[in-house]
């Protein structure tokens, strides 16, 4: 059983740490905060005894196996970093890191300290997309469009002057960031890394964007993205082929794969919808660790790694700077 500590004590903490306890691998031990009093009401829905702590060396050495992190965005590489040091399995939430070489930094830390770093990016670890990806094999892509923009909580604060987390540059914050790494990622899965990206953007005056909409470019194919935090949608995902269309209801926890040929009957794809969006993700990590698979563990770094130099170079094409970044307006550099 694999000994778990959090750190970061938001609502997407809780949601991993149910998904993480219905696997049977983790059992949630310790609880990092900055306060004592955040750190209490978090442990208080638990019924067991948890380690609470203030301060990061001392959480670290404690008898943690790994550690889930849930922190502003911003924040990640750095308690990645210490945490790898101080020979822990991680688990980062997505985004991992604000730029490709982050992730390359944990990797290589990783590796020296013969542990494990993964990005929590769950619709990556869908079964849906093994048995999507198979259906493809003997299809020719001609492209696809993919969607994933919820309205978010934080809009009415934005729109009293407040700027939350989500919205914030100094904590890497933005639609693409926090949503458009799923389709970012439901791309990399099926068809590989990308071999260039654009991205246009809503922004606010601190360049983070609210929605907007990108592609991405392969030989011989474009890949349609459309993310945002202050819209909704609910268009389905599709890939184009040239046997038909593949409609999928969604790109993040897909119930729903239905194949429109060019001719003849609608097919409907054998999709299992695991019963929390989580599981699947939390499962494949905790068992990566008791029963590793070098293969398949390297193909998850290298993914991370082209999402990450893709969501880098979508924003540097909508020219989104997050706090300490340099860019053409800094005269400083």
């Amino acid at each position: 059983m694999l000994q778990l500590g959090i750190i970061g004590t938001g609502a997407i903490a809780h949601h991993f740490i149910a998904a993480a306890h219905q696997t049977k691998h983790y059992q949630l031990a310790a609880i990092y905060s900055r306060t004592m009093e955040s750190a209490k009401a978090f442990a208080e829905r638990y019924q067991q005894s948890l380690q609470l702590y203030t301060d990061m060396e001392e959480f670290l050495t404690s008898t943690i196996d790994i550690l889930y992190i849930a922190s502003p965005n911003s924040l990640h590489h750095g308690q990645a970093k210490a945490a790898l040091l101080a020979g822990k399995h991680v688990i980062i939430e997505k985004p991992a890191v604000t730029r490709p070489e982050e992730w390359a930094d944990l990797v290589t830390i990783a590796k020296e300290k013969q542990v494990f770093v993964f990005e929590a990016a769950r619709n990556y670890h869908e079964q849906a997309f093994t048995t999507i990806s198979d259906f493809l094999v003997d299809k020719e892509i001609w492209g696809a469009h993919f969607s994933y923009a919820k309205y978010s909580s934080k809009m009415p604060d934005l729109l009293d002057g407040k700027t939350p987390n989500v919205f914030s540059s100094q904590f890497a914050g933005g639609a693409l960031m926090d949503l458009g790494i799923y389709p970012v990622y439901a791309s990399v899965r099926l068809f590989g890394a990308p071999i260039s990206a654009r991205y246009t953007a809503q922004q606010l005056p601190n360049t983070v964007d609210l929605n907007g909409s990108g592609q991405l470019m392969y030989p011989n194919f474009q890949v349609t993205i459309q993310t945002g935090k202050n819209i909704h949608s609910s268009l389905p995902a599709e890939i184009y082929t040239n046997q038909g269309t593949l409609v999928l209801d969604t790109i993040e926890h897909i119930s729903s794969a239905i194949f429109h040929p060019l001719k003849g009957e609608a097919e409907v794809l054998a999709i299992t919808q695991a019963p929390h969006t989580m599981l699947e993700e939390a499962r494949q990590f905790a068992t990566m660790i008791e029963q590793p698979q070098p293969e398949l563990y390297e193909n998850w770094l290298a993914a991370a790694q082209a999402v990450h130099t893709t969501l880098y170079r979508m924003r540097q094409d909508a020219q989104i700077y997050f706090e300490g970044e340099p860019h053409e307006n800094d005269t400083s550099c």
